[in-house]
């Protein structure tokens, strides 16, 4: 039952990302600069209300990436891994699905894109932004005293790639997300560049916060 409740969590929480943070980019659009300051402070705002809310039961991974960092440094099982990766694309699916009464069928979703038409160029810099965003999940969870300003730290973090990303790509950082908004967007064509990169960003970040934080002989 502890198992059920926390792929609930990660359902929830991802349902949540997906329908607030890619529902306003969806909504508004990033082309003004206001506009775009304030998609990637609601994708920060969002982590930090379900760290505070769901991150007692589960975490509050709501992302693959996160996970897949996780299981590599040996903090959950492999098999709660394959139910939180199955809780969080059902959950990015419903939030991207819950948009079209509200935003209509065509609104984009807030769905990613490639940079310039370039694989290569996504890829990195969404390798890039999601090894950023993971070593600070990993440095400022390592610690039990850190518990209370978690959230927070995350929630910032992931407003900062953004701040970045969304430029290039919309900022994907996150597989499950990627993926609801491609299925309804009709852009699941590219949408394997959002998949693998975070998933890649991911595990070096776990891999290397793990050579950083080896205890010395």
């Amino acid at each position: 039952m502890n198992a059920v409740k926390k792929y609930i969590a990660e359902f929830i929480g991802t349902f949540v990302l997906v329908f607030v943070a890619c529902g306003t980019a969806a909504a508004i659009g990033c082309d003004e600069p206001a506009n775009y300051l304030a998609v990637a402070i609601v994708f920060g705002l969002v982590i930090v209300a379900m760290a505070y809310s769901i991150g007692n039961v589960s975490g509050c991974h709501i992302n693959p990436a996160v996970s897949l960092a996780m299981l590599i440094s040996g903090k959950m099982t492999a098999a709660d891994f394959i139910g939180y990766i199955i809780a969080q694309f059902a959950g990015a699916i419903v939030g991207a699905a819950a948009m079209i009464p509200f935003l209509g069928s065509d609104c984009g979703f807030g769905a990613n894109a490639l940079f310039e038409g370039s694989i290569g160029k996504s890829f990195a810099i969404e390798a890039i932004l999601t090894f950023i965003f993971v070593l600070a999940i990993l440095g400022v969870t390592s610690k039990v005293e850190n518990s209370s300003v978690a959230g927070l730290v995350i929630g910032l973090s992931l407003t900062l790639v953004h701040i970045l990303g969304i430029h290039f790509t919309g900022t994907s950082v996150n597989p499950a997300r990627s993926f609801g908004p491609a299925l309804f967007s009709g852009s699941l064509g590219t949408v394997w560049v959002f998949i693998l990169a975070p998933l890649v960003g991911g595990a070096v970040a776990a891999l290397c916060y793990k050579f950083l934080d080896a205890k010395k002989d």
